[in-house]
């Protein structure tokens, strides 16, 4: 099965006291910034915003635009092409909760250390080196982990 779209996500990057900011789908064995699609005719702030408010019932601020990750794998028998647009992000209320309680009862959101993201399946996989490297105000604004 092939899907021809190429998805359009926006993601943040949200670094607290106990670490990253991750979500993961119940069961799955992967990790992910949150964040979602965009839709059409929405910025990808906005687009930002509403996914946070969505699934988590919060409000955050989009700060600086750290870089893009495109990203391709299959899923549940779909393929998938994405084009990931990754935003540091902050929300106080965020940073201070230990635990959370998703709105979207399909996910789980978890704070990681930042040197252990390969420990928890950080997809796509190039962000388990640029994350520290932003976070060290390294700039590195488009990268891919798909294979020509």
């Amino acid at each position: 099965m092939h899907d021809d779209g190429i998805e359009l996500i926006t993601r943040g990057v949200l670094i607290g006291a106990r670490g990253l900011l991750l979500c993961r789908a119940i069961g799955k064995d992967y990790t992910y910034l949150p964040g979602g699609h965009i839709e059409y005719g929405e910025t990808t702030h906005t687009a930002l915003v509403r996914e946070f408010q969505e699934e988590l019932g919060m409000k955050i601020e989009v700060d600086d635009f750290l870089g893009v990750v495109e990203h391709i794998f299959t899923q549940d028998a779909k393929k998938h092409h994405e084009v990931n647009l990754i935003f540091l992000i902050s929300g106080p209320a965020l940073e201070r909760r230990a635990r959370f309680t998703p709105v979207e009862k399909s996910l789980e959101f978890l704070w990681q250390p930042i040197n252990t993201l390969p420990e928890v399946n950080l997809l796509p996989r190039p962000l388990r080196i640029l994350i520290p490297q932003w976070t060290r105000g390294k700039a590195s604004f488009w990268t891919s982990d798909v294979k020509e």
